[in-house]
């Protein structure tokens, strides 16, 4: 039997809440500075959760998983500019008008611990089992977009 589509935006809400666990623990214990791309990708991770747990919580499945997945699309092509960037060292996206405009967002200045961009995103380079942060963070969106299709085009099970 298949999970029901609350089941399935439970888990995605828990897997986002959990990638940006993990990029704390990154921050914070590894000292991986996060760069602007990355931060975005944070907030990215951070909107599917909140919507995808909304959506479960309030019954409203369809609304809630069409912003998440909307935020995932975000997602998907905030990491492949940063796949780009990786790619392509002679293009940077460090200290420039992004970081200077995302650190200026309330959230960064009330929660800089989470959303304060002070990294160079070419130098996101770093192996976690194998593949760098952002080639994660490419398989996690796309995993979540997938999802997030399944469920809106999932038909509603017969009462």
């Amino acid at each position: 039997m298949l999970p029901s589509n609350r089941q399935i935006l439970f888990a995605i809400s828990s897997i986002c809440f959990a990638l940006i666990a993990f990029a704390l623990y990154l921050q914070h214990i590894q000292e991986m500075r996060p760069c602007p791309l990355c931060v975005i990708q944070r907030y990215m991770f951070l909107a599917v959760g909140v919507a995808t747990l909304v959506s479960a919580v309030s019954g409203k499945v369809r609304e809630g998983t069409i912003l998440a997945l909307l935020a995932a699309l975000g997602g998907l092509y905030a990491v492949g500019k940063h796949l780009y960037v990786i790619a392509n060292p002679g293009f940077s996206c460090g200290i420039d008008p992004m970081e200077t405009f995302l650190n200026k967002i309330p959230t960064a200045e009330y929660l800089p611990w989470l959303f304060r961009a002070d990294g160079l995103c070419e130098g996101a380079t770093d192996a976690v089992l194998g593949l760098a942060i952002p080639q994660w963070s490419a398989i996690w969106f796309v995993v979540l977009t997938v999802l997030l299709a399944f469920v809106l085009l999932r038909k509603a099970p017969q009462r």
